[in-house]
């Protein structure tokens, strides 16, 4: 039932409920497991969908499961200070909630901020065996059952800035285009080898995508957009729907970014993520885009869920599901990975309310099953 709900969702049609989803920074996947009596996972929870076991997904009932190969996957690496494979420095920033601390990682070293090094830098492998294990893993003990997202997100701009530095590569696109290019390209062929990979593997859908947008708007100009990343999305997209007609493909991008909607369905984008209410009106993508997109997200991660009551996390689920999932067309998600600071009372409310199951989180008590 959960593949075939999210396979009329995407059809623009309804079963029995709207299909969700959700990812978790490793702290609230924490608190999570302990108020699900779960074994403690080994290692840290990973938010992108890189190697979990998946129990927790699956108790919560949701419908989507993801397998992540990417740079993404460098976000929440342990210690205070680290450097990833791609050597990206990466400081870890401590934060206070009423749960706990928390924390959450931020790139502080890029390895091409002196142009000379551009020329000489190797990136990862994408081609190593043992990125798609999790992949394997996920398509064999549960593709027949869930719907599998391979990741792939910080596809280009992202992973090119915490390379470059985000300021030096936005001053690239105006003072050397070609520099620019040629640090782009190091994610692009990087990212389009592994979604190629999780294709030819079966996943059901690529998530490819940057954050180019904030509350009001694009932090690159739609004109930069097209000149540097729209041509390479072009190709990804046709290129892994070449390989299979039917793998959907969904892109993400933060922020208010109403100027570039249309170029995203126009290049086969099938899915857009996370449609976030603080930036963009849910209504009003539907009634411009509902016919030619579909919708995966518009929980608000930033006021909602962490500082509504239950009663206001419930309305919310019940406007998005008759608006934006008017006729289908949504998967109900939050627009962000579960902060520490949301109270676990409205994450329940939003799953019981998405569900209707009032016991789905209280896996322990048998009288629930």
């Amino acid at each position: 039932m959960h593949r075939e709900r999210v396979v009329a969702a995407l059809s623009h049609a309804t079963l029995d409920r709207c299909p969700w989803q959700a990812t978790f920074t490793p702290e609230f996947a924490k608190r999570l497991r302990a108020d699900l009596h779960l074994d403690e996972a080994v290692g840290a929870h990973n938010p992108h969908g890189g190697g979990n076991p998946c129990d927790l997904e699956i108790a919560l009932d949701q419908d989507l499961l993801i397998t992540s190969v990417g740079w993404a996957n460098s976000y929440y690496g342990e210690g205070g200070q680290y450097v990833d494979e791609w050597g990206v420095g990466w400081l870890s920033v401590r934060y206070e909630t009423p749960y706990g601390v928390g924390h959450y990682t931020e790139p502080s070293g890029h390895p091409l901020a002196d142009t000379d090094a551009v020329a000489r830098y190797r990136p990862p492998d994408p081609g190593r065996p043992e990125l798609y294990t999790d992949a394997e893993r996920l398509i064999a003990e549960h593709g027949a059952e869930y719907w599998i997202i391979g990741s792939t997100v910080t596809t280009i701009f992202e992973t090119a800035w915490a390379l470059r530095g985000l300021e030096q590569l936005l001053t690239d696109f105006i003072e050397d285009p070609d520099l620019a290019d040629a640090i782009l390209d190091i994610p692009y062929r990087y990212h389009l080898a592994a979604a190629e990979t999780l294709v030819r593997m079966g996943v059901d859908m690529i998530w490819l995508g940057d954050d180019v947008g904030h509350q009001q708007g694009m932090f690159i100009s739609p004109r930069h957009w097209r000149r540097f990343l729209k041509p390479r999305m072009v190709h990804i997209i046709a290129h892994l729907k070449s390989i299979n007609p039917g793998v959907k493909v969904a892109y993400h991008t933060d922020g208010c970014v109403y100027a570039i909607i249309p170029e995203l369905i126009e290049i086969g984008i099938d899915v857009l993520n996370p449609i976030q209410p603080a930036a963009m009106d849910p209504i009003l993508v539907k009634r411009e885009y509902g016919e030619d997109l579909c919708f995966w997200g518009s929980m608000d991660e930033q006021h909602t869920l962490p500082f509504g009551s239950p009663d206001d996390v419930r309305r919310e689920v019940v406007d998005r599901i008759a608006t934006l999932g008017a006729g289908g067309g949504l998967i109900l998600a939050p627009t962000h990975h579960v902060q520490l600071d949301t109270p676990l009372e409205n994450f329940w409310a939003m799953v019981e309310a998405v569900t209707g199951n009032a016991c789905v989180h209280r896996v322990r008590d048998r009288s629930c099953r």
